[in-house]
């Protein structure tokens, strides 16, 4: 029975009732030991039943390096339904739990020194070693799904402070996109800041629905602590015991059997030592036997009874030393074969009390008893009193396996093997390997520590080349880019192979582009000369970049050739498509070859849909999306920043967060969501990452969006600030700079200072005749009309009208059809004016660009015609973007099963918004959806 948690207990059974609806839900418990978590979350699973299915496990202290220690435990029960995952889910749970060899390969260069991988920050390969991870939270996602097939499901993880941070990753993850699977969630961590708790990422906020669980109420401690110690307990005592329990469960039932009626507790420590001091007593009063086979039992972090005999048998201990503490009520036997103490801290507190060379000897039992793996390999390095050459390189390789699962831990493992190896140079190259992992993990400060370290070991150019990149890493994703770029710049100018320094130019562009143009120049310069083998498969992405950005920024270059004979010259050199085709889709659009980047980057995205390289779609969405925008497809623009945007919230990419969201704000902005523009524009800004001092990624299209946003509502002196900021400070090289120009330029005309855009608008001419298309002409003429004599006006607004007719681009055809007829009006050519306002007015109802389309109406209506009525209805699709993303494939023929397994879902959910789709779309079957798509 529970005392004073009737709250708790009512959120449990909504969960629960949602999920026998056929809902998914997720709740996390939090609060200081002690406080009752465990017991809410034993009481949930009673509540649950017989109709529920159960699947439980819990953080273990010792297990935090050992990638998906945790997850495997809890999804253990699934592991038979594995074949009714997508394929590259599939492989990659089972490479990260150590069912098959398949994953990254780990990098080992030549002469001992580690290999250039691609973990870099934001260039070919960002986001690599996250694609896995991503992979496996998917596919625990889809095993949930699949438990929750023919009966609801709940999952419950207790002690989530102490998971391994691969674990806590996925089940975040999968927590996140559950919907309409019928999954119940249940999670319960230490509170942060309160004793006993590690820091960890667990302890930060989770962006999971959460309760606090507090002490109980002076009445409800009473009424436990009457239970517990009966009715003889004299009332002093019993004032002492509530005083000192603070309303703590846990210390209203331990300190009474610990400390007796006379309450000789030692007072002035905090209650979590308190508790573990009164364990400590309880466990003294065991035989020795039974005291070493609970230490053994604590060690093993499982309790598995398949381990832990054999390993006590190895001290002189057996099965029947349970026993005592078993009459005590300190420890049980599960069903399941495994020792369970009555609570974590008691755990603790047996580790704790044991000295030194007990608990040695303790792991060195267990990793006896264990088969060859990385859990024996982790508890004979935790046994390790001296260096061991054969114990470091059976650290080295369960990092490398860590690294290949996508998992975290390798960092942990390469340092633990440099500690342990003997010879100085093998120990230095393992800190460099440490100093990668760590930086590939997101542990800045242990990277940049282990990379100074090493430093300090070695004369090796190479190393120090890759120690600067490590650091130049945790530069970059701090924001200080200057610092970043320089970093790579030096380290890829010294004396190494040229294809590690091409790795790291690339690298350092992505640092440059937010550094500023001169920058971007610099490594493009460099980039240009680089002696690359004709074969390398980096040659031809190190010749297309610099012609295809240096001309956007007035500096000669090689002539530009298609992207599409340098895509396919880089992979029959072997490069790894998609990773090292990324930059090419971003490159493409700073000389205004849209089209190119929407073929390219919607090729590269369904590749990594199939080969499950999940951690660069976030990139290539947002270029795809842009490039969308840039078109007029802005439905379809929506459709790929919102997926793109889970991804990368999914994968912990704040830049690309910052980027998508951004992209969003300017596409609320265009169809007048004034409210929606702003909260999004305030999230983009808001998204720097949990170290970054510098603005945020994407505070150039923030720029732009609330600029248009202005300007679409006629605010065009708030607009000119904006975009006179945007264009001539240190980003107007960025591609959103560049392409807000012409709204500067209309602007700053309304406002009667043409002469704020004149420098962007010198530079913006320069970029047409670079960009050399027609569409980018047409811009420009318009620029022109609005810059030049009235005289000459008409004639540039004709010749912009005859080069957009070349290029559907239909949103800015029917801005610039809608200044042409304004100045129509204004001349008193009402006439003439109105055709061109009714093919704008039309375009912009039919793209819901709303403010534009009020504005076409209003100057309509001046020319004495009177305007068509505004459309009572959306002439876009009534579903969210989710819901038309699956519709549009269902319409295609597509199962629930190949949608689910396209878009990351699980077919339960795609069959949920299919269901919700029909009747805002007036049908009643999945094959009506063809003819109203």
């Amino acid at each position: 029975m529970l005392y004073g948690r009737e709250g708790e207990q009512a959120a449990v059974d909504g969960l629960l009732d949602a999920a026998r609806a056929g809902r998914s839900g997720v709740l996390l418990f939090r609060g200081e030991a002690g406080i009752g978590k465990t017991a809410l979350l034993d009481d949930a699973v009673a509540r649950a039943g017989e109709s529920f299915r159960v699947i439980r496990a819990a953080g273990v202290e010792y297990e935090a390096e050992l990638p998906y220690a945790g997850l495997s435990l809890l999804l253990a029960p699934g592991l038979d339904r594995l074949d009714a995952l997508p394929g590259p889910q599939r492989r990659a749970l089972e490479a990260a739990f150590g069912l098959s060899d398949e994953g990254r390969p780990g990098g080992h260069g030549a002469d001992g020194v580690p290999a250039a991988g691609g973990s870099v920050a934001g260039g070919p390969a960002a986001g690599e070693g996250r694609a896995d991870r991503l992979l496996v939270g998917l596919a625990t996602l889809g095993l949930l799904a699949e438990l929750a097939a023919d009966r609801p499901l709940l999952c419950v993880m207790d002690d989530v402070q102490w998971l391994d941070r691969a674990s806590l990753e996925a089940l975040l993850l999968a927590a996140r996109r559950l919907q309409a699977e019928g999954v119940a969630l249940l999670l319960a961590a230490r509170a942060a800041g309160a004793p006993g708790a590690t820091g960890g990422a667990a302890e930060r906020p989770l962006g999971l629905p959460e309760r606090q669980v507090t002490a109980l109420s002076e009445a409800d401690a009473t009424r436990l602590l009457a239970r517990r110690a009966g009715p003889g307990l004299p009332a002093t005592a019993r004032d002492r015991l509530l005083a000192e329990a603070a309303g703590n469960p846990l210390a209203l039932t331990e300190l009474p059997v610990a400390v007796g009626p006379h309450m000789s507790a030692p007072g002035g420590l905090p209650l979590t030592s308190r508790l573990l001091i009164a364990f400590h007593g309880q466990v003294t009063g065991l035989p020795a036997a039974t005291q070493t086979l609970l230490l053994v039992a604590a060690t093993e972090e499982n309790g598995a009874l398949d381990v832990v005999l054999p390993a006590a048998a190895a001290l002189g201990v057996t099965a029947e030393h349970l026993a005592p503490a078993e009459e005590s009520g300190l420890a049980t036997v599960t069903a399941d074969r495994r020792i369970a103490f009555r609570h974590p801290l008691l755990r603790s507190a047996i580790l704790q009390r044991a000295p030194h060379h007990q608990k040695t000897t303790a792991h060195q039992a267990v990793a006896r008893a264990l088969p060859d793996g990385d859990r024996r390999t982790w508890h004979l390095a935790l046994a390790a009193t001296g260096p061991d050459a054969g114990l470091a390189d059976a650290l080295e390789r369960a990092a490398v396996r860590a690294e290949r699962r996508g998992g975290h831990g390798g960092a942990a493992a390469y340092e633990r093997a440099a500690r342990l190896t003997p010879d100085r140079d093998s120990a230095t190259r393992r800190l460099v390997l440490a100093a990668e992992a760590a930086t590939e993990e997101g542990e800045l400060e242990r990277a940049e520590k282990l990379a100074d370290e090493a430093s300090g070991r070695t004369d090796n150019v190479l190393a120090h080349a890759l120690l600067d990149q490590v650091r130049a890493t945790a530069h970059f994703w701090r924001g200080a880019h200057p610092t970043a770029h320089r970093l790579l710049l030096d380290a890829a100018g010294t004396d190494i192979d040229p294809m590690h320094a091409a790795r790291m130019l690339l690298q350092a562009f992505h640092a440059a582009w937010y550094a500023g143009e001169e920058p971007v120049v610099a490594v493009l310069d460099r980039l240009a000369v680089l002696p690359l083998a004709a074969d390398d498969p980096l040659a031809p992405l190190a010749r297309h970049l610099p012609a295809a950005v240096l001309p956007a920024l007035g500096r000669p270059a090689a002539p530009l050739r298609p992207v599409r004979e340098a895509v396919e010259a880089a992979r029959r050199a072997g490069a790894d498509s998609p990773v090292d085709l990324v930059q090419l889709c971003g490159a493409t659009l700073v000389l205004g070859r849209d089209e190119e980047t929407a073929e390219l980057a919607a090729e590269l995205i369904a590749e990594a849909r199939a080969k499950g390289t999940v951690g660069v779609m976030p990139t290539l969405q947002f270029f795809l999306a842009e490039a969308e925008l840039f078109h007029g497809r802005h439905r379809d623009a929506e459709l790929t920043a919102t997926e793109g945007l889970g991804l990368a919230r999914d994968t912990g990419q704040h830049q690309w967060v910052s980027q998508l969201t951004a992209l969003l704000a300017c596409l609320a902005a265009l169809d007048g969501r004034t409210d929606r523009c702003a909260e999004l524009a305030a999230t983009a800004l808001a998204t720097t990452g949990p170290q970054t001092a510098a603005p945020a990624a994407g505070l150039a299209w923030v720029q732009w969006a609330l600029a248009l946003l202005d300007l679409g509502q006629g605010r065009a002196g708030d607009a000119a600030d904006r975009l006179h900021t945007l264009t001539t400070g240190p980003h107007r090289h960025h591609i959103s700079a560049t392409r807000a120009v012409p709204d500067l330029v209309e602007a700053a005309v309304r406002l009667g200072t043409p002469e704020r855009a004149a420098e962007p608008y010198e530079r913006f001419a320069r970029w047409t005749a670079a960009a050399d298309r027609p569409w980018a002409e047409a811009l420009r003429l318009r620029c022109q009309a609005l810059l030049g004599p009235d005289e000459l006006a008409e004639t540039a607004y004709r010749a912009a009208l005859s080069r957009h007719a070349t290029a559907h681009r239909p949103f800015e055809q029917a801005r610039t059809a809608l200044l042409y007829g304004e100045w129509l009006r204004r001349t008193r050519r009402r006439t003439d004016a109105r055709p061109h306002l009714r093919a704008a007015l039309e375009t912009f109802d039919r793209l819901g660009a709303h403010p534009w389309a009020a504005r076409a109406r209003t100057e309509l209506s001046a020319t004495g015609t009177p305007a068509p009525a505004t459309p009572t209805g959306t002439p876009q699709s009534p579903l969210t973007p989710q819901e038309l993303q699956i519709a549009r494939l269902a319409a295609q023929g597509l199962t629930n099963r190949d949608i689910a397994a396209q878009l990351f879902l699980s077919p339960r959910t795609v069959a949920h918004h299919l269901y919700k789709a029909y009747p805002k779309l007036n049908i009643t079957s999945r094959t009506e959806l063809t003819t109203v798509l």
